[in-house]
């Protein structure tokens, strides 16, 4: 794309985006000082400043904000353009942007993309994990990957994966000084390792049994943003956490962790890769479609087959 005379609008687009230059030039692959003259040169020829700039901020200005909104589809009907006459290639090419969270990242890396990337060495995939949901068509980017639950319902989604579950986990040693809780109602009496979502709110622990549905507002005293280090401080035996049993799946297998009120926190379906459905899907996303289908195809025949052999064997 940098190639093909389309660099100041994406410049536009790239710092609109980020809210930042040197985030923006990173995006871009080139340097700050490139950008900033890219974009100045633009907002000369134009006449207009589309950026509100200080030593710790940007902003779009008014215009800036009128120009985004007009560039932005038209920008992306044209990367459409190129991407669907590049699909008549054999092999794809070119760059495949991603937005997910980092849980689903590590899910999705070794049985997905790693392979993906053998398979297609002109491909290249740009991986972006965040907390937060985000707009993947206005962030420039071509797919999503999330929970099932939170995708858009105009987009086009492809499960895969197994279904998805948290669960309440502790360590011996901190099982070793305190009781073992039977209902959610007893996390009131324990040491409970908190989640504070992207939102900035503090999650409350869901709970569900035979139809019955609570919440509990955990109180602990360590709060935290990312799954990897409130596991490390369950492990050390600061408290109680509430985690993807994907996560914590060797910990539990190894003797590292026990799970409580296992009766409570029920199955949910997994997670998904969504587009825009009414679009043009690129030869490099397609291929990636493809490969999720036959991993998600493998699995369900591995698992019958398990089925099959338990049956025989009983």
């Amino acid at each position: 794309m940098r190639s093909s005379g389309l660099i100041e609008l994406e410049a536009i687009l790239a710092v609109a985006r980020h809210r930042s230059f040197r985030a923006a030039a990173t995006d871009l692959g080139m340097s700050t000082s490139a950008l900033s003259h890219t974009v100045a040169a633009l907002e000369t020829r134009i006449g207009v400043r589309l950026f509100n700039r200080t030593t710790r901020s940007v902003s779009l200005s008014e215009a800036g904000e009128q120009f985004v909104a007009g560039v932005a589809p038209a920008l992306s009907a044209i990367r459409s353009a190129m991407e669907q006459a590049g699909s008549h290639r054999n092999t794809p090419s070119g760059t495949l942007r991603i937005n997910t969270s980092a849980g689903a990242a590590r899910q999705l890396m070794t049985p997905i993309i790693l392979e993906y990337l053998r398979r297609y060495p002109e491909m290249k995939v740009d991986l972006v994990t965040e907390g937060r949901l985000v707009d993947i068509v206005s962030g420039g980017f071509d797919a999503g990957i999330r929970l099932a639950e939170s995708v858009p319902q105009d987009m086009s989604a492809v499960p895969f994966g197994p279904v998805q579950r948290l669960v309440v986990v502790g360590a011996p040693a901190y099982f070793a000084r305190h009781p073992i809780p039977r209902t959610p109602a007893d996390l009131a009496a324990h040491s409970c390792i908190r989640n504070r979502l992207a939102s900035g709110a503090i999650y409350r622990w869901e709970f569900e049994k035979r139809g019955e549905s609570l919440t509990v507002d955990v109180q602990g005293p360590l709060t935290l943003d990312e799954s990897t280090l409130i596991l490390e401080a369950v492990l050390k035996g600061l408290g109680l956490g509430y985690l993807s049993e994907w996560n914590v799946a060797a910990d539990l297998a190894a003797g590292k962790l026990r799970r409580v009120l296992e009766d409570w926190t029920p199955p949910f379906p997994g997670l998904c890769l969504y587009y825009p459905g009414r679009r043009h899907v690129p030869a490099g996303l397609r291929a990636l479609i493809e490969l999720i289908r036959e991993r998600r195809d493998e699995a369900k025949a591995n698992a019958a087959a398990r089925r099959a052999a338990k049956g025989r064997a009983g």
